[in-house]
């Protein structure tokens, strides 16, 4: 640093527990200052600069001395940049450096017993050793936690104490792999300091109470005994829990717990918001175990001394007024003298304080500064008094000539609350300093009174937009000097700022209205054009003459006080930033006429006005000669001050980071100060040392520096100036701070690149203190002139270069210059080249006047004097349109016509370019829109926009115009578009019909709803339409819905019903309910019933039927079904398990009565069929449905439905004692089950319903109806017929064996197939096979048992009891052997079989038709028999049997023949009486066939008996195969 150099320096940074500290020779007193270290020589009474530590380029968050014996010179600082950095005090130089962390260091300390330690930690809780004399290092991670503070013990070398954010103390040996000795819990918030007691051991004192039993709390942490803690030794920590709480390190507890007083504030100057705020640092003194100095709420520091029992007892330091900090302090550290200990304090107020802790009393303080210092001013009144603007939004003022402290500094805050940018001292009034800020508030401070540090300053009530640049105390001019004497004062305050306008405000009334000083400026010298924006303004001393710097750089001279214009100064081409006039009080008067001035160019002009004022002249001059050049600067000019006390001698402040001494009249520099670490802002001559200059810059520090002293004589060229700035850009890149509570300002931004020539395009905006945004700077343009301009928008409008000027010929240039800036663009994947021109948007409504002003210099000058020359013709005769020729884009600033003339070319070149929208917009302008919306309309062109404006032509164009775009729309497939348009020309049916047209059902209901009458029919047409396209879609609800709105159920009950699933039907039942359709409702409930019984859900079914009356009967057949299927699976439980469990009624069961009672029990007690009438109703009801004779292939659950129906209505005989009526319907359930094949399900329904026969039942009934009797018989017979196959099945053993051969395929117990498989498939080797229908059995009850239970039964049973058994059983079976049955049934199948030859020969004759292409050989032939064969459900085929089908088919039958044989069949079926033929009977031959089987078994005249039948009848193939072993 340079020698005998004053320093206000950087104010330390905030909340960091340790980053200040004094060597311990007592002679450096440090501390972190953004990215310097500021040292202090505090060695005499006051403290001086003694230099700065520069190198890193980020925050210092910590800093330490090294306190070893010798090296007192060496010392440590960590920064947000991550490194660590050694440096000697002596060469002010970095000696090491390391960067171990990966994040922020937060903490830091250099051990105090071994001299190459340095302990830091960092925010994720990592603690990083290093020995920088070996450069070896360790890591420790005790706590996954942030740290805040770390220090090393001055007792144990290997003992390190952390506090983290969360409260917890930690201790670590450094030495051991299991480092943590103790975990101290106790605080609940940051730890913010710790301090070790400066003397070893815990001797306990008086006062000290074992805070064990006071707060029965239990030891933290383990209990070690080990020999370096034995003694032990005591540990402070400060909280931000407001406690500080001593640990003993043996025990690894807290031993006594401190609570902060609630101190009385003394006058401290502290915002109401800030109160909550503080931070807790611990001092413990060296040599002092019982006293320890901490900082409190506010800003005061207490002694508390540590031997006082009870009350804890504290002093406050510092006894008068105004001695404490105002802010909450961060750091303290001591320094042992001979004499005395002296106390170091930093705090939030930006002061650096030193205390006597013998005296207790504030030795001297030292202000810091928190922002780059913009303004400088002495006093012109108070001599020596320097006024600071500073960007940390306060004012210093400092007594430069106070004898007792060198820093003698008074702070004003009160109301600023933003930057302070420009200081003016009044010219005569002591301590009234005017002050203005970056937020352009202007006000005046009293500086002087006794109360002044709390007196709010007086605010103007007129405010700039813009940052206030200067401010300037000169004559009242209109309309302040209107008034009479004595009623206005004799100076007033003038402000510049950065819109560009100057105010005059009264100071004696700042509450009133400020004047533009332009508004005097115009009426004065009548001038109309537009004045320049003002940057600069200064007054010559004598108050006559006022001088205004302008952005465009030229500078006015006015006399007061009207402000007559003498001249413009056209010497500067950039704004002008500083202005000064040479003093008066020289030995050469003429000296007063010089001004200089400088500006965003580096060189600094000096102009003599001597002969302008003297000039008689009426009209304003121009000067653009200079009288002096000063240049040698090479960034932008700040701040000009001459010298007080020579003549012609001037200091220039400059962003080169220099300050320069001129000889000016020589034009020669004299000397270049060049120890500021950034660019300079501001400059002062000392008003009473000739030798000071007082300069302020952007590295936050005011530095009073001697002209002798210096050793370079002018600014630094070339690449040093280069230097200069890549290490400036390095300095100024302030992080926001990640630690601590951001202070809720914005993050800093900042833009150094033009720093060398200085082009920006706004007063500089540069950053602040920590991080805080800060606008910088001198004045400057808000926008450079239009080159600058243009480039500025360029690069931040991608947009601006889109429009394609390739369409006109333009200069290649020029294309590309504009063009560049879309390359920032992402990168879109490229359409073709002609599309993507038409798809550009042009920048300009207007692109090819824009263009034309964009052109050459020249170009534009012949623009003017064309345009200059048109003007003039035209004021001379007024009819005739100025000619442009192919100047048509001056039209801008023509006659109508002319202007007409550029919007149909502008228009041409839009169409030509594909921008049809913008051509309507021009026209729109014009006023031309009916010819634009009918070329529009022709080409399909139509937008939203136009049409929205067609409504200015006229209602008959505004409707045509909408019709046209509803069809263009129409076109386009946007109908819901087009119908909302064609609703607002009122068009509501034309809007339906056109979405109905296209599908748009929903759409349309809802305008046709909402605007037309109820019951117009269009709407329910729209209901309907929708409803049949969505029943075509299978939509079925929705459909429903609709048919609803259409108001006509029934469609919507039919719809519903169409899915045909249970909850579609039960849905559409309840709906035909609601709907008033009883019986579809009933219908479907009906369905929706048997559907639920497939699914073996009796209880749902018989929930659905129960709504209806009309069902009653049906929920009597469903309650028989349940019973029915209920006794047939406990009969036959089957293996299957069914997918879906069978949902029974849990009702109670008579099992003793037989079924009948049982199922008229469960219908009395359940569904309350009490009455005889009753049952002769539902009997009735039932009676009258139909059910379609059953077959092999008809569903088995279906079956049972059927027969659960016939059963019903014997049941309801049975109970009505219609003896008849029920013999015929029990008849019709067993045929039912005959019938479908399943004989099983016969013999069981049989079993179930006459366990004990027919017997009781014929005696029953009415002898004399032969119907009935015949009815009984038909029953006998199928009983017999089920018995007979029984016995057959069932025989005993022995008999079995003889038949083995014959019967191997019916009998092989290994063939667990059903019967029937082994007949269909044709395989069976046995050629006496009995009728298929005999031996298929339902694939319901289908159960193997029958096949295989003759091995099964037991040997036990004496084959002599079994056989008289059994043929009693088969005398019964005589009634089966009836001749005239057996005759009926053989011609029956003589026309079967006749029928069935004719209908292959039809399909014979159709396959030849349709199959040409085949050969129609046997094989087709034989092929097709075989399937007819086959199908046939009572003639089986067997080998042999297909052998005789096709013999008999060689021998072709022709059509007369067979239907002879037809006929004669007929006439001898009819021969035969009716009331054989009214009931069916079991085929008699087969009978006879089973009886011949049996063999042994059977009775001989019944052997006979069959025989004679099978001679007789058994003509049929079937039978004679069958037959022929018996008969042969």
């Amino acid at each position: 640093a340079g020698a005998g150099v004053r320093v206000l320096p950087a104010s330390p940074p905030r909340c960091s527990s340790r980053c200040s500290d004094a060597s311990s020779d007592g002679r450096l007193f440090g501390f972190a200052a953004r990215h310097r270290v500021c040292l202090l020589d505090v060695g005499a009474a006051a403290p001086a600069f003694y230099g700065e530590l520069i190198g890193h380029t980020d925050r210092i968050s910590g800093f330490a001395f090294c306190h070893c014996p010798g090296q007192s010179g060496l010392c440590a600082s960590s920064s947000d940049d991550g490194s660590v950095k050694i440096w000697d005090t002596e060469a002010l130089a970095p000696v090491g450096e390391y960067s171990l962390h990966q994040n922020a260091i937060s903490a830091l300390h250099w051990s105090p017993l071994v001299k190459d330690l340095i302990v830091s930690g960092d925010e994720k809780g990592i603690i990083v050793c290093y020995w920088h004399n070996r450069s070896d290092s360790q890591q420790f991670f005790p706590e996954p936690r942030t740290i805040f503070c770390l220090t090393c013990s001055p007792h144990h070398e290997n003992l390190v104490a952390i506090g983290y954010k969360d409260g917890m103390v930690v201790i670590i040996d450094i030495s051991r792999k299991r480092e943590v000795l103790h975990r101290l819990r106790g605080h609940d918030d940051e730890i913010h300091c710790l301090a070790w007691c400066p003397v070893p051991g815990e001797e306990r004192l008086p006062a000290w109470q074992d805070e064990l039993q006071e707060e029965g709390k239990v030891p933290n942490g383990e209990l070690t005994h080990d020999t370096t803690t034995k003694k032990g030794c005591y540990l402070a920590s400060g909280s931000k829990d407001q406690t500080i709480r001593i640990w003993s390190c043996t025990r690894g507890r807290s031993v006594m717990t401190l609570k902060l007083p609630p101190t009385k504030r003394r006058g401290g100057a502290v915002d109401p918001a800030v109160k909550e705020r503080i931070w807790l640092t611990v001092h413990w003194p060296s040599g002092r175990s019982t006293e320890i100095v901490s900082s409190c709420f506010g800003g005061e520091l207490l002694l508390w001394d540590l031997t006082q029992s009870g009350k804890r007892k504290w002093t406050l330091l510092g006894s008068s007024e105004g001695q404490n900090h105002s802010r909450i302090v961060f750091n303290l550290c001591s320094v042992k003298r001979q004499d005395k200990e002296l106390l170091f304090s930093i705090s939030m107020d930006r002061d650096v304080k030193c205390w006597d802790l013998s005296t207790l009393d504030c030795s001297w303080t030292m202000p810091s500064l928190g922002g780059f210092v913009y303004s400088l001013a002495f006093s012109p009144v108070d001599t020596g008094c320097l006024a600071i603007g500073v960007g940390d939004s306060m004012i210093r003022v400092w007594n430069t000539l106070s004898m007792n402290n060198i820093y003698d500094v008074k702070t004003f805050w009160q109301s600023i609350k933003s930057k302070v940018t420009a200081l003016s001292w009044h010219p005569t009034k002591e301590g009234c300093l005017a002050f203005g800020t970056d937020d352009g508030k202007v006000g005046i401070f009293d500086t002087f009174s006794s109360s002044a540090k709390n007196k709010p300053p007086q605010i103007s009530s007129t405010y700039h937009k813009k940052t206030v640049y200067t401010l300037a105390w000169g004559p009242p001019t209109p309309p302040l000097s209107s008034g009479g004497e004595g009623e206005q004062p004799s100076v007033t305050l003038y402000s510049c700022a950065g819109e560009g306008i100057v105010f005059q405000h009264n100071p004696w009334k700042l509450n009133g209205e400020a004047n533009d000083i332009n508004k005097v400026i115009r009426d004065t010298n009548s001038i109309k054009h537009k004045l320049p924006a003002r940057t600069e303004i200064s007054w010559k001393p004598d108050g006559k003459l006022l001088a205004l710097g302008n952005e465009d750089g030229s500078i006015e001279i006015f006399q007061a006080p009207e402000l007559k214009l003498l001249c413009t100064i056209q010497q500067h081409h950039k704004l002008i930033n500083a202005i000064r006039w040479h003093h008066e009080h020289g030995s050469q008067p003429e000296l007063s006429y010089l001004i200089a001035s400088g500006s965003i160019n580096a060189t600094i002009y000096v102009h003599n006005l001597k002969s302008v004022v003297e000039s008689t002249s009426e009209s304003p001059l121009t000067i653009t000669e200079p009288f002096r050049t000063l240049a040698g600067h090479t960034a932008k000019i700040t701040s000009l001050s001459w010298s007080p006390h020579h003549e012609g001698r001037l200091v220039s402040a400059c962003y080169d980071g220099t300050a320069q001494v001129w000889d000016v009249m020589k034009e020669e520099p004299l000397c270049n100060y060049r120890g500021h670490q950034g660019r300079l802002l501001s400059v002062q001559w000392s008003p009473v040392d000739s030798d000071s200059v007082y300069t302020g810059a952007d590295d936050f520090s005011v530095h009073k520096w001697h002209i002798s002293k210096q050793e370079h004589t002018r600014p630094p060229q070339g690449k040093k100036s280069i230097e200069l700035e890549k290490k400036r850009s390095i300095q100024p890149k302030v992080k926001t701070k990640k630690k601590k509570k951001p202070i809720g300002k914005s993050p800093a931004k900042q833009d150094l690149s033009d720093a060398i020539n200085g082009d920006e395009s706004a007063k500089e905006m540069l950053l602040e203190e920590n991080g805080v945004s800060d606008h910088e700077g001198e004045k400057e343009a808000q926008e450079a002139e239009l080159p600058d301009k243009v480039s500025v928008t360029v690069s931040k409008d991608t947009s601006t270069s889109a429009y394609d000027y390739s369409s006109f010929s333009l200069p290649k240039p020029f294309v590309t210059q504009k063009a560049t800036p879309v390359k920032k663009d992402p990168p879109k994947e490229k359409p073709a080249p002609d599309a993507s021109l038409k798809k550009r948007k042009p920048r300009s409504i207007l692109p090819f006047s824009t263009f034309m002003d964009h052109r050459s210099k020249d170009e534009l000058h012949q623009d003017c004097l064309r345009l200059a020359t048109c003007l003039k013709t035209k004021d001379n005769n007024e009819d005739v349109s100025p000619d442009l020729k192919d100047r048509i884009h001056l039209g801008l600033f023509t006659d109508r016509a002319s202007l007409h003339k550029m919007i149909d070319v502008e228009g041409k070149h839009h169409l030509e370019n594909g921008h049809p929208e913008l051509f309507q917009q021009l026209m729109l302008w014009k006023g031309d829109m009916k010819g634009v919306l009918q070329a529009a309309a022709e080409r399909g062109e139509l937008t939203d926009q136009l049409v929205a404006i067609s409504p200015m032509v006229g209602y008959q164009a505004w409707v045509w115009t909408v019709e046209a775009f509803v069809k263009q729309l129409c076109f386009q497939e946007q109908y819901v578009k087009a119908a909302s348009h064609l609703l607002s020309i009122h068009k509501v049916c034309e809007a339906v019909e056109l979405l109905k047209v296209n599908h748009f059902y929903r759409e349309a209901i809802v305008i046709a709803k909402a605007r037309l009458r109820p019951e117009d029919p269009i709407l329910r047409d729209l209901y309907t339409s929708w409803a049949a396209l969505l029943e075509k879609d299978g939509h079925y609800s929705m459909a429903a819905k609709c048919y609803l709105g259409a108001s006509s159920p029934y469609d919507a009950v039919k719809v519903l019903a169409k899915k045909g699933d249970v909850t579609s039907l039960k849905t559409a039942a309840e709906l035909a309910l609601i709907s008033g359709e009883e019986k579809l409702s009933a219908t479907l409930s009906f369905r929706c019933a048997q559907d639920l019984l497939l699914s073996r859900n009796w209880v749902g079914a018989q929930e659905v039927l129960q709504q209806h009356k009309t069902l009653f009967g049906q929920r009597l057949v469903f309650c028989l079904n349940e019973l029915l299927c209920k006794c047939l699976s406990e009969r036959n439980p089957c293996d299957r398990k069914s997918p879906v469990p069978p949902c029974y009624h849990s009702w109670e069961l008579n099992r003793e009565a037989s079924f009948f009672e049982m199922v008229i029990e469960v219908w009395q007690n359940v569904l309350g069929m009490d009455t005889t009438e009753q049952a002769t109703c539902a009997w009735e009801q039932l009676r009258s449905i139909e059910h379609p004779p059953s077959t092999s292939n008809t569903h088995p659950k279906q079956v049972l439905f059927h027969i659960s129906h016939d059963l019903t209505l014997a049941a309801l005989s049975y109970q009505t004692a219609t003896w008849d009526e029920a013999v015929k319907s029990i008849l019709g359930a067993v045929t039912r089950s005959y019938d479908a094949s399943s004989f099983t399900l016969m013999q069981e329904i049989c079993s179930i319903i006459l366990p004990e026969g027919c017997d009781n039942l014929r005696h029953k009934l009415d002898s004399t109806n032969s119907q009935s009797m015949n009815a009984c018989r038909s029953l006998e017979g199928f009983m017999a017929y089920g018995l007979l196959y029984d016995l057959w099945w069932n025989a005993p053993k022995d008999s079995l064996v003889l038949q083995k051969a014959v019967l191997d395929p019916v009998l092989c117990p290994s063939e667990q197939t059903a019967l029937e498989k082994s007949y269909i498939s044709g395989q069976s080797s046995s050629e006496e096979t009995p009728d298929q229908t005999a031996v298929e059995v339902d694939e319901n009850l289908c159960n193997t048992t029958e096949v295989c239970r003759c091995e099964t039964e037991s040997d036990s049973r004496t084959s002599s009891v079994d056989l008289v058994d059994s043929q009693s059983k088969l005398n019964g079976c005589e009634v089966l052997l009836s001749e005239e049955i057996a005759a009926l049934q053989n011609t029956q199948r003589d026309i079967a079989e006749v029928q069935q030859i004719l209908a292959d020969m039809i399909h014979q004759h159709q396959q030849q038709r349709n199959n040409l292409q085949e050969n129609t050989n046997g094989s087709t032939q034989e092929s097709n028999l075989q399937q007819n064969s086959e199908t046939e459900s009572d003639k089986p085929c067997s080998d042999s049997n297909q052998m005789n089908c096709k013999d008999e088919v060689k021998e072709p039958i022709t059509l007369p023949e067979l239907t002879k044989q037809l006929l004669k069949a007929k006439q001898k079926l009819a021969e035969f009486p009716d009331n054989l033929k009214v009931f069916p009977f079991p085929d008699v031959l087969e009978c006879c066939l089973v009886l011949l089987h049996i063999g042994s078994q059977c009775p001989p005249e019944l052997h006979e008996q069959a025989l004679d039948l099978l001679r007789k009848h058994g003509s049929a193939n079937t039978y004679k195969k069958a037959g022929r072993r018996f008969l042969t």
